[in-house]
């Protein structure tokens, strides 16, 4: 349970109809093979003590007996295991029968969720044995302990903040108004789900879709656990479809028709994280549902469960490219608003051959179509200087011809020179000062360029290099609009890889193929042997790792720890864990003393649910410290393993 993470599992065991003794064996045994894999809440199917399909047996007494005896049984056993259980069972209370899901910990039956929507329609006729729940849950004589029943009973851990689990039962879910939606507004975040839900043609897509879709509406985790084989098959098949879903998103889900138990982690840090940023989510602060405690062991939580390498990039080839037209679409859109309202005659892109202003051009290129305008109003500006080689030089003239952009070449040696001999910096001495001449020259000159032309200077800059402050101030860190403000240095590579894809022109293919094979560099020092001296990634990290601890860190408020522990996992064919911590180190570092930076930002348009704009995602001091931050680093073992 540690950085939030709780492993859970939803059960369908086998089962014989009304065989009560043969199904708590079962039971049990599930809750075993859990317990075994250190989940700490388990769901079972809806009246699963009993079998789901016992119809008007559910009248005889014999049954009902022997199902709440079968209960306690099924409590006792948790008695020295460290979970939290959920099961379905059929329940006598004061002379009404009730459709239950019983939670049971420590040994106990610790509460009572009854079930509010009876289906009775098609193939369902639950009216017909059982008594839609009370609206209000109370307190009950059972077992000889006062313990909650009804609707929306709050289950709260003592041991870790912020667990707290309600039930509903199956049709609940299906309901316009389902229970865990007053249950999430005081507080629920993992909703448990005991169901019987029979297989028809295209039932599971939606069952799927409603699961996931619940768990998005709620802002919690949930987990659903069906009815399978064994069930009657009189009239329907079971196919113990178990999903649990975080947030509107799947985390694991059962093959249909073979009864198995699915586990993976839900992020409860997440989850609150999540709720505390989305202001139309309110919690009531009303404490109106009766809310019962339970107990498991705090621990280190093994994670099964994926987080993306690159959560910027969909893994899908078919989504990726439709998210790739999308975000092209997003940008010249952008663009072309701000062209058209400042009447601009003329877009200015510097271009050197890298990716980030082959995507800013091809962006322009795009905007300017949407105008019905002539590109030749493009003017794509080489600025060659001491590190330009030929390749980017070539390809980024190539470039400019194929997009049919006006090239204009303003070779800065000698105007960085002049500059070198004004401030009195030896031209030998490739510092700070030597890079960032040059990049504040090009800058000047693009922008003297779009007042000559009366156009404006389109930015370059990636979202990427703005969270690492790897950008001259007043050099290319400024613009007039920046296309590529929010668009991850990973994005940037999938974007002109999407365009070099979708491109008829053979010569434009090959360009942009060349580009992406292209080191990423600002080319800012001499060449060594016609070859580009200066990579990036060397002196400040890896844009996968960076891209990946931005996203944690900015979409969810991930402490450093956590995002290690998670780079760590995903990270491990490619980094060793020695190398994540040094550039998470320098990421936590260049992110808080780089926001001045930040702070002044041009305007550009958000793509995603991640972005640095002082105006809208991401507003921060510029003179926040990183202290804590880096103490929390500090407190990481290399030796302590996920």
């Amino acid at each position: 349970m540690k950085h939030g993470f709780v492993k859970v599992a939803a059960a369908t065991p086998d089962i014989r109809v009304a065989d009560v003794n043969f199904n708590t064996e079962k039971i049990c045994e599930a809750i075993d093979e859990a317990s075994d894999n250190r989940a700490k809440i388990l769901v079972f199917p809806e009246l699963c003590v009993t079998g789901y399909t016992c119809g008007d047996l559910f009248t005889q007494d014999v049954l009902l007996k022997q199902a709440k005896e079968a209960l306690f049984r099924i409590a006792r056993h948790t008695r020295d295991l460290d979970i939290l259980v959920f099961a379905g069972v059929p329940l006598e209370v004061e002379g009404k029968l009730y459709n239950v899901a019983a939670a049971m910990n420590e040994g106990r039956v610790i509460g009572l969720t009854t079930k509010t929507f009876l289906p009775n329609y098609a193939e369902f006729y639950e009216m017909r044995q059982f008594t839609p729940g009370p609206d209000e849950a109370r307190y009950i004589s059972f077992g000889g302990e006062r313990i909650p029943f009804g609707p929306q009973i709050l289950f709260e851990c003592d041991e870790m903040e912020n667990l707290i689990v309600a039930a509903e039962i199956c049709e609940d879910v299906w309901s316009p108004v389902p229970p865990s939606i007053r249950a999430s507004l005081e507080g629920a975040a993992v909703i448990v789900n005991c169901s019987a839900s029979d297989e028809t043609i295209g039932k599971d897509i939606y069952r799927r879709e409603l699961i996931a879709g619940q768990s998005a509406r709620l802002i919690a985790g949930y987990v659903y656990a069906n009815a399978g084989d064994g069930e009657s098959t009189t009239d329907v098949v079971f196919g113990g479809h178990n999903i649990i879903a975080e947030n509107g998103t799947i985390l694991r889900q059962a093959r249909r028709y073979h009864n198995e138990i699915i586990y993976s982690e839900i992020d409860i840090q997440r989850i609150i994280s999540e709720r505390r940023r989305n202001t139309t989510f309110k919690i009531s602060g009303e404490r109106s549902l009766i809310r019962a405690p339970f107990h498991i062991t705090k621990e280190k939580t093994v994670l099964t469960r994926h987080f993306p390498k690159m959560p910027f990039v969909p893994a899908n080839e078919r989504l990726r490219a439709k998210r790739c037209e999308e975000i092209l679409t997003i940008q010249a859109m952008g663009l072309k608003k701000r062209l058209a309202h400042t009447k601009a005659k003329t877009a200015v892109v510097g271009i050197s051959g890298g990716l980030d202003s082959t995507l800013a051009l091809l962006v322009a290129g795009r905007a300017f179509d949407m105008l019905g305008r002539d590109k030749k109003d493009i003017i794509a500006v080489t600025m060659p200087c001491f590190g330009t080689t030929d390749r980017t030089y070539q390809n980024a003239c190539e470039m400019a011809k194929k997009v049919g952009a006006t090239l204009m070449e303003v070779p800065i040696g000698e105007a960085v020179n002049i500059h070198f001999r004004d401030i009195g910096h030896d031209p030998l001495l490739h510092d700070v000062t030597y890079e960032n001449s040059q990049a504040r020259e090009r800058t000047q000159v693009l922008m003297d360029i779009a007042n000559r032309t009366w156009g404006m200077v389109i930015g370059t800059g990636d979202m990427s290099e703005l969270a690492l402050g790897w950008a001259t101030y007043n050099g290319d860190h400024m613009s007039m609009y920046g296309v590529n403000a929010s668009v991850p240095k990973t994005l940037v590579r999938h974007l002109v890889k999407y365009a070099a894809d979708e491109t008829e022109d053979a010569e434009l293919k090959r360009v942009l193929y060349d580009v992406l094979d292209t080191p990423v560099s600002p080319e800012l020092l001499p060449p060594k042997d016609g070859e580009i001296a200066q990579r990036t990634e060397d002196l400040v990290g890896p844009y996968e790792l960076h891209d990946f601890f931005l996203y944690y860190m900015l979409r969810f408020g991930y402490e450093p720890s956590k995002i290690f522990r998670l780079a760590e996992k995903e990270f491990e064919d490619d980094y060793d864990n020695v190398t994540i911590l040094k550039w998470l180190d320098t990421f936590c570092r260049r992110f808080f003393s780089q926001q001045f930076k930040r702070s002044c930002l041009p305007d550009g348009p958000k793509v995603g649910t991640v972005a640095l704009s002082p105006r809208g995602d991401w507003r921060m001091p510029s003179d926040a410290c990183a202290e804590i931050w880096l103490e929390d680093l500090s407190h990481i073992s290399l030796t302590d393993r996920i």
